[in-house]
């Protein structure tokens, strides 16, 4: 499995656990995040192995310490991944490592 293949297989995951929280007057928001997430991962698998996004996943450890294994996020980018509801799926690749080299969770204005 290449990287993108690993990078959107888990935001499809990561959608699919969205879909199925039933939570009382969300306003739509699980549904918002598994939208935002399913077209962030529309877009991931569209990019190619070296393009400077997924370069720059693979040097913050995102794909494993080599950059050659499965996407597995540490616990704040799996956080900023379960939360993302809006936003253009660039802008959560670009945060991804941001946030995985310790720097706080973009807020949108």
């Amino acid at each position: 499995m290449g990287t993108t293949d690993s990078l959107a297989g888990y935001l499809r995951g990561r959608a699919r656990w969205r879909l199925d929280r039933v939570q009382s007057a969300d306003g739509g928001w699980n549904a918002r995040c598994a939208l935002a997430l399913l077209d962030a991962a529309s877009y991931a698998e569209s990019l190619p192995d070296d393009d400077p996004l997924i370069a720059a996943l693979k040097d913050a450890g995102c794909f494993g310490q080599y950059g050659v294994g499965d996407f597995e996020p540490g616990e704040a980018v799996a956080k900023l991944i379960d939360f993302w509801d809006s936003g253009e799926p660039w802008e959560l690749l670009t945060a991804i490592p941001l946030v995985a080299r310790g720097g706080s969770v973009p807020t949108r204005g």
